[in-house]
């Protein structure tokens, strides 16, 4: 008898375990297809160059049944999965811009929705890509280079494989999506050469959250982030930066030009108190500091002085 217990409680606990750890475990608990609130998944919080503890940009945002991704970046699929939003789930990618750390993942999510549609829940219809104005003529390309892949899919999947079909949807500034209770604007910002990239407002029951995308600070940013429940927005550390370029001479220029055309957490801190934004969440981390309260604490130093609501440093899968 006690054999037996045993074995039983073994086995519930291992099935917990191959659950937690399994590959699967999006398509056995994923997050319910409703959401009464607006939701925001950080899927990667890393800068542009690999790092161990954090992915590259990509976003979750969740509003009654739509599901948007806003932006691509490598491992974009594995993070969605280890967030429990299956990729057939997503309704429309938002690119803030078309640098490869943020739409290289974009081929990969493609395919892998393919194989991972179900009967009920799939996306109707094309895939709704939204961008700046070169959105169609950079992503049509990534999607070309991958066409006899795609194609090779298409012709051994048959009718059971549905079409990789896009729909582009390209907007410099204003309303970009309007449905649903859910109103997206978008909103030109400055990152220097990298014309144009933008930002976007999420506006849903009286709730707003903003993604800045890729910018330094400039006038268009202050009226578009004003009263923001959520401000997400790309920031390097000053601190760290003196203490990369002391023991990286050698790169001490390219990551001074790199800069130029990106925002330091005090100016990014100083927007916000102006805009009177309610929680600041600081992703696409530079230099990234590994996810503990200490190192990212220091790397956000100063930043409660200038802005006195609430601050969070974006560590990977945060959900707000």
């Amino acid at each position: 008898m006690k054999i037996l217990w045993y074995n039983l409680i073994m086995n519930k606990v291992l099935y917990k375990l191959m659950q937690y750890f399994s590959p699967f475990d999006s398509l056995i608990n994923p997050l319910p297809t409703y959401q009464e609130e607006m939701k925001l998944i950080l899927l990667g919080t890393g800068d542009p160059f690999s790092s161990p503890h954090r992915s590259k940009a990509a976003n979750l945002i969740l509003a009654g049944d739509k599901t948007f991704l806003i932006d691509c970046g490598t491992d974009t699929v594995k993070q969605m999965l280890k967030a429990h939003v299956p990729v057939e789930r997503i309704d429309g990618v938002f690119f803030t811009h078309q640098h490869a750390d943020h739409n290289s993942g974009f081929i990969d999510l493609l395919i892998t929705a393919s194989h991972f549609r179900q009967e009920k829940v799939h996306r109707q219809g094309a895939l709704k890509v939204y961008g700046p104005t070169n959105t169609k003529e950079i992503i049509s390309k990534i999607i070309t280079a991958n066409s006899w892949d795609i194609n090779l899919r298409l012709a051994q999947g048959g009718k059971e494989v549905q079409s990789f079909d896009v729909e582009f949807i390209e907007k410099n500034e204003g309303t970009i999506y309007n449905a649903d209770g859910l109103k997206v604007t978008a909103f030109l910002v400055d990152h220097g050469v990298v014309k144009p990239a933008i930002g976007y407002r999420f506006e849903y029951k009286g709730k707003i959250i903003v993604i800045s995308g890729d910018t330094k600070p400039c006038a268009n940013l202050l009226n578009n982030y004003q009263n923001a429940d959520i401000l997400l927005h790309e920031a390097y550390s000053k601190n760290w930066i003196k203490k990369v370029t002391k023991y990286l001479p050698a790169f001490a220029e390219k990551i001074n030009i790199s800069l130029e055309y990106h925002s330091s957490t005090l100016e990014v801190a100083e927007i916000a108190q102006k805009a009177q934004v309610k929680h600041l969440v600081f992703t696409h981390l530079m230099p990234t500091p590994t996810p503990f309260f200490f190192f990212e604490n220091n790397w956000a130093k100063g930043v409660s002085k200038i802005f006195h609501g609430k601050v969070t440093v974006g560590r990977d899968l945060m959900k707000f």
